[in-house]
């Protein structure tokens, strides 16, 4: 099982493998992996209500380019991180332009919920904005 974060809170995930980007004819969600050219998706993106892209492990940072090259295509559906993202990361996950995470329960359980809401506040707490002020 999995839990989604988004600035809200928790919320159960369904569990369920989505296709990969070799099988994206006629989906209207799908995975993306951290390696994957995003580049690829563009004749689908007007259809496509949900794209995941996966983060194999918290230090591997290729999804946050992969993310932000999908909202600067045009993708405008949900966009979710998913696997071992850390809290201390949500910031930068909502500044690249993902809505949310999908985490596994484990790290639910050792990372609850409040420290993700703490995070939550992101905008509020980005220094160029109080450089600006």
């Amino acid at each position: 099982m999995s839990v989604i974060v988004t600035d809200s809170g928790f919320q159960p995930a369904n569990d369920r493998t989505l296709p990969g980007l070799t099988e994206i004819e006629g989906a209207t969600e799908v995975d993306l992996a951290n390696t994957d050219d995003p580049e690829a998706l563009r004749p689908y993106l007007d259809r496509l209500t949900l794209i995941r892209v996966a983060f194999p492990a918290f230090s591997d940072g290729r999804a946050f380019t992969v993310a932000r090259r999908l909202r600067m295509a045009g993708y405008t559906g949900r966009l979710l991180a998913l696997g071992p993202v850390i809290a201390d990361q949500y910031a930068m996950i909502r500044r690249v332009g993902f809505d949310g995470a999908e985490i596994p329960d484990d790290l639910a359980q050792r990372q609850p919920e409040e420290q993700w809401k703490f995070r939550a506040a992101w905008t509020a707490h980005d220094y160029q904005s109080r450089l600006r002020a």
